[in-house]
């Protein structure tokens, strides 16, 4: 069945395109992108035909529509979902940092709305169980990826 374009699928197809730059999807790359489509309402059987897209074995259901990018209601949230999930990995490959650098700057997620999900996140470091670890992830996204 091909792919219905939407906002969503466009998103996960832009960071399925940064999961696949080396050719392996790690666990924890896995697991975000997991997160990603629950958060942009991709269906599980999707995800299959979306990394047929990307390794370009069908072709693309946005190759002449640019009507889904920019900055929309409800990126903020799933950026910040995302962040969290990729925050509460163990680790944290540099691959996974560019999969949320990419969506940053695709969805266009603006300085001030940065600064509130950081603050947001802090925030919990103190009532979460996993918040002072989370915060640590934090401190080292700011560094390896400034907000430009």
């Amino acid at each position: 069945m091909p792919l219905v374009p939407s906002r969503g699928l466009y998103l996960y197809l832009e960071v399925l395109k940064i999961a696949y730059d080396d050719a392996i999807v790690t666990e924890d790359e896995a697991q975000i992108l997991h997160v990603l489509s629950q958060c942009l309402g991709v269906a599980p059987a999707d995800t299959a035909e979306c990394r047929s897209v990307v390794l370009g074995e069908v072709p693309s259901p946005f190759e002449d529509d640019d009507s889904f990018g920019g900055h929309h209601i409800g990126d903020v949230t799933t950026y910040q979902s995302t962040l969290i999930a990729a925050l509460d990995d163990d680790v944290i490959s540099e691959d996974e940092w560019a999969m949320l650098d990419h969506l940053r700057q695709t969805i266009g997620v603006q300085e001030d709305q940065h600064a509130l999900i950081e603050e947001a996140i802090r925030a919990m470091g103190e009532i979460d169980a996993k918040g002072r670890r989370r915060i640590e992830r934090l401190e080292r996204f700011i560094t390896v990826c400034p907000y430009r």
